[in-house]
């Protein structure tokens, strides 16, 4: 059988999107991360940025959160998105940890 390109490309789409949308699903079920999580309290996590202990953490500057760090992997305007430090675990968009890093 033969398949045509219009075809191939129309399944390729629509097999990509199914599994966009059971990833996006899977991190739906995705525990939190907690502020008392080892690793959490290893980066200085906070679920609220405003509430990092800048004498402890004298690298975090007003306006940093996760919704702006280059590892979250979600749309800033998502309220938790995974992020690889914590396992693919979700972190608050208006958290932060001492991994920060401005996304470009």
């Amino acid at each position: 059988m033969k398949t045509s390109r219009r075809t191939f490309l129309i399944t390729s789409v629509g097999v990509a999107s199914t599994f966009a949308l059971g990833s996006r699903a899977a991190f739906a079920d995705a525990p939190k991360v907690e502020e008392s999580d080892p690793t959490a309290q290893a980066l200085g996590y906070k679920l609220d940025a405003s509430k990092v202990d800048k004498a402890k953490f004298p690298k975090y500057a007003a306006g940093q959160d996760c919704g702006n760090c280059q590892f979250y992997q979600g749309k800033a305007a998502d309220a938790f998105a995974p992020c690889p430090m914590f396992a693919n675990k979700l972190v608050a968009s208006k958290g932060w940890c001492s991994a920060y890093a401005k996304k470009a």
